[in-house]
């Protein structure tokens, strides 16, 4: 079952929606298990729950298109040297900068630091499991080999139609992190202090609920209205 990329609006009621489509199986495209960093224990039988792994097709098709761009253009004009042209003016142009210039040179020291972070850069993505957005849940234990995860977006939306449930609440807005849950709500009626800890009540069941493998820190902030 493949998520919805695209939140819901904000008008729409999107519980009934998100609720169905955040769990998503999370097979290898290449049809083997690709090792991840293993974030907790999911459960009974010591197996973990892995964030799922980024194909990054971008990254990759960019540093392929420049390579191939690269490479095809000093190919074309090693052979031009080879059946007796002259070469290009470019290729004598970056000889000529490179043998002359010294190394504390503004321009050699800048493409240096560019060169540095691009690689970094790559070696992060190459180390790194990325879909910072899935929170991994934690696997059944009569189904070890399953992998699933839950959009941040599906799971706000679901925290945030609970947190409209406990009396007092208003309005609320939550946003979901990998390491804390951030409830925004305006109390309408009731004393704040025994709506927070209604609200602080509810969102830790139902953030439980979702069984994800390392459950976020909730923070509620109340703001009264008199309108």
């Amino acid at each position: 079952m493949t998520p919805d990329p695209s939140p819901p609006g904000r008008g729409s009621a999107p519980s009934a929606h998100r609720a169905a489509v955040p769990l998503t199986k999370e097979p290898d495209p290449s049809g083997r298990d690709v090792p991840g960093r293993d974030l907790t224990a999911g459960g009974p039988g010591g197996h973990r729950a892995r964030r799922p792994w980024s194909a990054r097709r971008i990254p990759a098709a960019l540093v392929a298109s420049v390579i191939l761009v690269a490479a095809v253009a000093a190919l074309v004009d090693v052979i031009a040297v080879r059946v007796g042209r002259p070469a290009a003016s470019w290729r004598r142009h970056l000889a000529d900068e490179l043998a002359t210039r010294p190394l504390d040179d503004v321009w050699m020291l800048t493409g240096a630091a560019v060169a540095a972070a691009v690689g970094v850069w790559l070696i992060v993505l190459a180390l790194s499991p990325g879909q910072r957005r899935w929170l991994p849940l934690r696997p059944p234990a009569d189904c070890p080999g399953v992998r699933a995860s839950l959009d941040r977006d599906g799971a706000a939306d679901l925290l945030r139609d609970t947190a409209m449930r406990v009396p007092g609440v208003g309005s609320a807005h939550v946003l979901v992190g990998r390491h804390r849950i951030k409830a925004r709500a305006d109390v309408r009626f009731r004393d704040p202090q025994r709506v927070k800890d209604d609200l602080t009540a509810a969102l830790d069941e139902e953030r439980d609920r979702l069984a994800i493998a390392r459950p976020p820190r909730i923070v509620v902030r109340l703001r009264q209205r008199t309108d």
